[in-house]
């Protein structure tokens, strides 16, 4: 029972996020995303480590909850855009995967191979991108950040796992 009602869940989230995501005005998302983006490479940014990306444009989209956000470096400084001419690299994945990938249940090279994570444009852009994430101390973000990552991450985890194994006894019969 308590399966089927987190697969169930898992499942519908994205479609009742949806409303609320595509009302937060784009003011709002911007400031979360600088914020969040500042929280998660604090030093990344420190170091320099966004040079590859000066004037140069990533698309991050959750195509199912029907949002996107254009990030560059500019000034030495992350830069969030609600439209841009032509992105150089877009990276882009359902809400449950984006989440597995940033809290490392799932294998992003995995996901790209079985097309639940696309990545299209420059190719060397998007592989400094992907590494960049991957470089990542889960343990550097503040607890409370960490907790709340890793326990929905968990949570989505176990209630896809629910579903694949539905879909396995469906297929046996």
């Amino acid at each position: 029972m308590i399966a089927q009602l987190r697969k169930h869940m898992v499942q519908h989230a994205p479609s009742i996020l949806r409303v609320p995501a595509k009302l937060t005005p784009f003011p709002v998302q911007k400031k979360i995303m600088l914020e969040g983006l500042a929280m998660v490479f604090k030093e990344a940014l420190e170091d320099g480590d966004f040079e590859f990306l000066e004037d140069r444009w990533l698309k991050v989209e959750v195509r199912d909850l029907n949002l996107k956000w254009f990030i560059s470096y500019q000034d030495e400084k992350l830069v969030v855009s609600e439209h841009i001419e032509q992105e150089d690299v877009s990276f882009s994945g359902e809400c449950n995967d984006l989440v597995l990938i940033a809290a490392r249940k799932e294998d992003p090279d995995t996901l790209f191979f079985q097309r639940r994570l696309r990545i299209e444009g420059d190719t060397e852009l998007g592989l400094e991108v992907k590494n960049l994430m991957d470089s990542i101390d889960l343990d550097s973000l503040p607890s409370p950040v960490k907790f709340v990552l890793q326990q929905s991450a968990d949570f989505i985890h176990k209630g896809m796992q629910a579903s694949a194994e539905q879909k396995e006894v469906m297929n046996a019969h």
